[in-house]
């Protein structure tokens, strides 16, 4: 089946140009132009669409505008930017309402390998629902102690760069959106960056405190709405899988890159956990009662809802804009052999650590055969390496 884009631009040359240029994907796509965000709007009420691109300077109804009509009436469609240089307070506006941001002048290339990238994601979720709760997700809460934290620091006089990259470097919530931030083209940065201090770094401090103090991209966790589910648990899993994960990468001595991405990833790798929990009042139970009765809560997830909380956080990231190995690290991080991966990278290490951490701290996994896939390891030839690697990871636990 064809997948189904909308393009918006006010300028009827730029529309025709991106006929001309996307031509080759006319037997794949099927593609619609729209010179207004009203006529957009129009367009949409009588039919769906998968991925929407828009301009964000029009006359009327401006790009943000449009889109933010777009996550209310339309939620499960992918919102995208295209636009050249706008002025920085459009940009501001654009951050909460649009996945992903492209810069003019976008080369096909570009433009086709997103809007694929983000049709595969789609094809994860089979739930229309689910669906359009994720797509709807402007950011992800925080641990309360770090969101007070990062406020203070940024209100502070004295705001250092390097100590706003360290807090949020420490939440799960901060981590994912900054991360999103950067590697599109939100503030003409877009780039692969797995790290969020660099991200920090790239922003600058004053674009970083107006995200956080003026637009609020970071949002607080209120635990109060969620019995039976734990943020300081999560929290702390999350934190150490990363940490576990980069440990392992840096053992065998790859590269920095890889280190990173291994790094968010097990910092991310449960992200989907924090959506469900986020838009369920009754997830909480869910895992609970999953603890209760030994089963995996993934394993539960899945028979439940059809679904599990890695596919859930690989959709959301992906529509983001991640960097892939994050993606697929966090996708398949119970289910490695389902990656069709033949060697040793990020998703490696983040199924590791996470397997390695469970065990060290009996948490989340209650079946021991759950817990890491020998077999995907004995394909890839690294079976033998994994008590090695629970002794560096127990180590750098002493160490923290």
């Amino acid at each position: 089946m064809k997948k189904r884009i909308l393009f918006v631009d006010d300028e009827v040359n730029i529309l025709r140009g991106l006929q001309r240029m996307l031509r080759t994907m006319r037997n794949q796509w099927d593609m619609t132009f729209a010179t207004s965000g009203r006529e957009a709007l129009d367009i949409l009420d009588q039919e769906p669409f998968d991925v929407v691109i828009s301009d964000m300077r029009m006359p009327g109804m401006d790009g943000a505008e449009f889109l933010q009509e777009v996550m209310q009436r339309h939620s499960q469609m992918v919102r995208i930017v295209l636009s050249g240089h706008a002025e920085r307070e459009m940009v501001l506006k654009s951050v909460k309402v649009a996945h992903q941001y492209l810069a003019k002048p976008c080369d096909a290339r570009t433009v086709i390998s997103t809007v694929e990238r983000a049709c595969a994601l789609q094809e994860m979720l089979t739930d229309d629902r689910l669906k359009r709760v994720i797509s709807k997700v402007d950011s992800l809460p925080s641990l309360p102690s770090l969101y007070t934290e990062i406020v203070q620091e940024l209100r502070s006089d004295n705001a250092s760069i390097g100590r706003v990259g360290e807090i949020i470097s420490k939440d799960i919530g901060m981590t994912a959106k900054i991360l999103q931030l950067v590697n599109s083209a939100f503030f003409g940065l877009s780039r692969h960056v797995s790290s969020p201090a660099q991200a920090v770094n790239l922003l600058g401090i004053e674009t970083v405190k107006t995200l956080v103090l003026a637009v609020q991209v970071f949002s607080r966790f209120d635990e109060k709405k969620l019995a039976g589910f734990s943020l300081d648990a999560l929290w702390s899993h999350s934190m150490s899988v990363g940490t576990f994960a980069k440990t392992v990468v840096r053992e065998r001595k790859e590269e920095q890159s890889m280190a990173d991405h291994a790094f968010v990833a097990g910092v991310l790798h449960d992200v989907g956990k924090l959506i469900l929990a986020a838009n369920s009042d009754k997830y909480g139970q869910f895992v609970k009662n999953a603890h209760e009765s030994g089963v995996a809560v993934w394993r539960a997830e899945q028979s439940v809802l059809g679904i599990t909380h890695a596919e859930v956080g690989a959709y959301l990231l992906g529509i983001w804009g991640l960097p892939n190995p994050v993606i697929e690290a966090v996708a398949f991080h119970h289910l490695p052999q389902c990656s069709m991966c033949d060697h040793f990278n990020a998703l490696t290490a983040v199924h590791v650590a996470d397997a390695i951490e469970n065990e060290l701290n009996d948490t989340d996994e209650p079946d021991p055969g759950d817990r890491m896939d020998l077999s995907y390891l004995a394909e890839i030839g690294l079976a033998d390496a994994v008590p090695g690697w629970r002794i560096v990871c127990e180590n750098s636990l002493e160490r923290d």
